[in-house]
């Protein structure tokens, strides 16, 4: 039984890592801000630290005694007037967990990057760990901030640190509250997406992303960073498993890339001056002719990472967004 820190453990990845540490009999600390939803693990027996993980006091305090950091706070916000606060939040609060990590010896830490911290493969090639961050990604805030975020973390490893880098691609399954991926599937549900772009993404169950953060802890080689995808699918692709899990007919237009840019336009503007966080800028609507394709085989063989279905993973998800009543 390991005593477990997990920063970010209300978001989505987190309430299911919380759930899995639990279930193996770890005892589990969560590190949450103040205005975070910490209804989302009602009856879970965790201890709860409630403070900013960019004060170092309250960081190093809540790292004492933990065998396992699993690092996965971070801000996922696109409106430009939060620009400085995602690089605040993702690079500074590494750079604060890491090294409060280093000052009290924890013995292995697992920070949760993402495959955009990777970057964008070049036309007809599918990424891996070695490839290089392109300057179309430097662009993207979020992107930008969990490549520097990785550099914190190398570096640390340098200083001594014994720790181990995942990237999920984008991930499925119940426990969205955000409704990353719940708001396309309400669309679908609603009969709005009429049109798909001519790319693809990989995306990936939370399942596998929570097995491979725990295999990672265990048998990831210090300083490495390993892919956690899933299935790499054209948007085509998916949009016809959404319409059939939502009872839709499957968009039959494909977007015209002339569109791209126009629409991508609009987003930023919403963006600029709308009341909302937004989970999409400009420049992923201009990536949609993209194929965003990652390569999971590192984490497959050094860490016996599962590779599991979207259509499964989809199901469970839609289920939950029907349960909690985020779907009609």
């Amino acid at each position: 039984m390991a005593r477990v820190l997990v920063t970010g453990g209300t978001g989505f990845n987190g309430i299911n890592l919380v759930r899995a540490l639990l279930e193996r009999g770890d005892t589990v600390r969560v590190l949450a801000r103040d205005r975070s939803n910490r209804s989302v693990l009602k009856n879970l027996d965790c201890e709860y630290r409630v403070g900013d993980i960019l004060d170092p006091d309250f960081v190093g305090r809540a790292v004492e005694n933990c065998d396992i950091v699993f690092h996965l706070a971070a801000l996922v916000a696109y409106w430009k007037a939060h620009r400085s606060d995602v690089y605040k939040i993702n690079v500074e609060g590494t750079r604060i967990v890491m090294e409060a990590c280093l000052r009290q010896g924890v013995p292995r830490v697992v920070h949760t990057s993402s495959v955009s911290a990777i970057g964008i493969p070049e036309p007809g090639s599918i990424a891996n760990e070695e490839t290089e961050f392109d300057a179309r990604s430097r662009k993207v805030a979020y992107s930008d901030s969990k490549r520097l975020s990785e550099i914190i973390v190398r570096n640390a490893v340098k200083c001594g640190l014994n720790a181990v880098i995942v990237n999920p691609a984008q991930i499925i399954g119940p426990g969205d509250h955000g409704l990353y991926m719940g708001s396309v599937v309400r669309s679908f549900k609603q009969g709005h997406v009429l049109a798909v772009p001519s790319g693809g993404i990989c995306l990936v169950d939370v399942d596998a992303v929570v097995h491979g953060q725990l295999s990672a802890a265990e048998k990831g080689r210090i300083g490495e960073r390993y892919i956690l995808g899933g299935e790499n699918l054209s948007y085509v692709e998916i949009g016809a498993i959404l319409a059939e899990i939502t009872g839709r007919t499957a968009p039959r237009m494909m977007l015209p890339a002339c569109l791209l840019n126009p629409s991508a336009v609009m987003v930023d503007f919403y963006n600029h001056f709308g009341r909302k966080i937004s989970t999409i800028c400009g420049e992923h609507v201009r990536l949609g002719s993209e194929k965003l394709y990652y390569d999971s085989g590192k984490a497959v063989s050094e860490l016996g990472y599962p590779l599991l279905s979207f259509r499964a993973a989809m199901i469970r998800a839609y289920e939950w967004y029907l349960e909690k009543g985020y779907i009609d």
